[in-house]
């Protein structure tokens, strides 16, 4: 069998066990971040919506409209179709969190609008990074049931690197969105003091879920490799 096994005991799990590990602290830490300051009312009294519509007039952009979608934590920017669309508690509340969450996605808006080179990039790959999500593991599968079609393997892999390297472009695109978000709900007067450093935090906790998940793609990225990126047999 190939490479990467011994006896009945897979080392390599350990690189999935520490991606989940991630996954889940940072999945905690923005779920906790997010709640403790969900209860923390905005000196303004500003609506995540009335707080988006500002930051995004601020900027004379008028063609982007704020739209609530349901769900929890559902908020997100669709350059598509010019919409900041937020979920229905950060769209209604008038909390610190709800305000730090809607100015971050308003900042995807300000890079679309400004034409920032990582989201142009991030975008263009999409399609390209949906395309090695589905097709990586059931070629590896289908390599491995063939009795180790090293081709099919490879493939696979490859396939698997375009989910890792997506994940890595959207690094810097989250984090300058964050960033301008800061910025602006400051500048504006949106929030102010304690508030805005409250914001940072909510933002940077939800910043770590995307660098747990870029660990997380590179560590099984790396545990691939280990398993089947030597092409050796084990008898």
């Amino acid at each position: 069998m190939y490479g990467g096994y011994y006896g009945f005991f897979d080392p390599t799990v350990i690189l999935l066990l520490i991606g989940t590990v991630l996954s889940l602290v940072a999945s905690a830490r923005v779920n906790g971040t997010f709640k403790k300051y969900s209860g923390v009312r905005s000196s303004t009294g500003m609506t995540g919506e009335e707080a988006a519509r500002r930051l995004l007039q601020s900027q004379g952009i008028y063609d982007v409209s704020v739209r609530s979608v349901p769900g929890s934590l559902t908020d997100h920017y669709d350059p598509r179709t010019k919409t900041v669309n937020l979920s229905d508690d950060v769209y209604r509340s008038t909390s610190v969190a709800a305000i730090g969450v809607a100015a971050h996605e308003c900042g995807h808006a300000i890079q679309d609008n400004r034409g920032y080179a990582p989201l142009r990039i991030r975008a263009a790959f999409v399609p390209v990074a949906n395309f090695g999500s589905r097709l990586s593991w059931p070629l590896i599968m289908i390599g491995l049931l063939l009795g180790g079609m090293r081709p099919l393997i490879q493939i696979g892999i490859w396939m698997f690197l375009m989910v890792v390297l997506f994940q890595l472009i959207t690094l810097p695109v989250e984090f300058n969105a964050s960033s301008r978000a800061v910025a602006l709900v400051d500048q504006l007067g949106i929030l102010s003091g304690q508030e805005v450093s409250q914001t940072r935090s909510v933002l940077g906790a939800a910043a770590m879920t995307y660098v747990a998940a870029a660990a997380t793609a590179i560590l099984q990225l790396l545990r691939l490799v280990i398993l089947f990126g030597g092409n050796r047999r084990r008898d």
